[in-house]
C-alpha cells in the first residue's frame, strides 16, 4: 500500500495496538467511522476543581476558592471554561433511591444477533429514551451491552424486555442479574481522574 493511501485510510479508521500483550504481533483493533475525541488540557487547579464539584457542586465558590488556592473570581472563570469546553457536562443531584421508594434494580448483559452499525445505533437509542434505564455501556467480551435497569416490580422489568429486549430490535439473549444490596455504589468522589 502507497503511504498516500494509508494517510486516506486512516482518515476513515483509527487502529489501535496493544503492544503490552505481544508485542507487534498484538491484536489489532479498527474502528470505523468513529470521531476522534479531543482532549481538554488541564493543569493542577483544573483537576482540583474537578475534584471539589464532582464532591459538591454547591459548594460556595468561595470556599472553593479557598480550598484549591485561588481567588473566587478565578475559580468562577475556569469552572466557566470546564463547562464550556465540554469538561464539566451537568450539575446534577444523586439521590439516596432508600429514602424514596423502593425498587428493584438488574443489570442486564444483552447479546445482539448483529453488528449492523444501524441496528446498534437503533438499539443505543432506545435505551437512552427508556425511562427504565439507568446507564447502558457497549462493552468487549461475550456480550455487547450492559445496561443497568432500575423498576418498581418484576412485572415492569417484564414489560420493560418485551418492549426492548426483542429480535426485532437486534437482541439475541439477554441475562439478568438482580442487586441484592449495594457494597460500593456509584461515587464520583472515588473517580482517579482528578489524582
Amino acid at each position: 500500500m502507497r503511504a498516500s493511501d494509508r494517510h486516506d485510510r486512516r482518515l476513515t479508521e483509527l487502529r489501535l495496538r496493544f503492544p503490552a500483550i505481544s508485542g507487534w504481533d498484538a491484536p489489532e483493533i479498527v474502528l470505523k467511522d468513529l470521531k476522534m475525541t479531543e482532549f481538554v488540557t488541564l493543569d493542577a487547579f483544573d483537576h482540583r476543581l474537578i475534584d471539589r464539584v464532582r464532591r459538591n457542586n454547591l459548594e460556595p465558590a468561595r470556599v472553593t476558592a479557598e480550598a484549591v488556592g485561588l481567588s473566587e473570581s478565578a475559580v468562577l472563570r475556569r469552572l466557566r471554561r470546564l463547562r464550556a469546553d465540554g469538561v464539566i457536562v451537568a450539575d446534577v443531584a444523586m439521590i439516596n433511591p432508600d429514602r424514596v421508594e423502593p425498587r428493584i434494580v438488574l443489570h442486564v448483559m444483552v447479546e445482539m444477533n448483529t453488528q449492523d452499525r444501524k441496528v446498534m445505533n437503533a438499539f443505543q437509542a432506545a435505551m437512552r429514551a427508556s425511562p427504565e434505564v439507568q446507564g447502558c455501556w457497549d462493552v468487549t467480551g461475550p456480550t455487547d451491552y450492559l445496561v443497568t435497569v432500575s423498576v418498581r416490580s418484576m412485572a415492569d422489568y417484564e414489560a420493560f424486555g418485551i418492549r426492548e429486549m426483542t429480535p426485532e430490535k437486534g437482541v439475541r439473549s439477554y441475562q439478568s442479574m438482580i442487586v441484592i444490596r449495594e457494597v460500593v455504589g456509584f461515587d464520583p468522589a472515588r473517580s482517579v481522574l482528578s489524582r
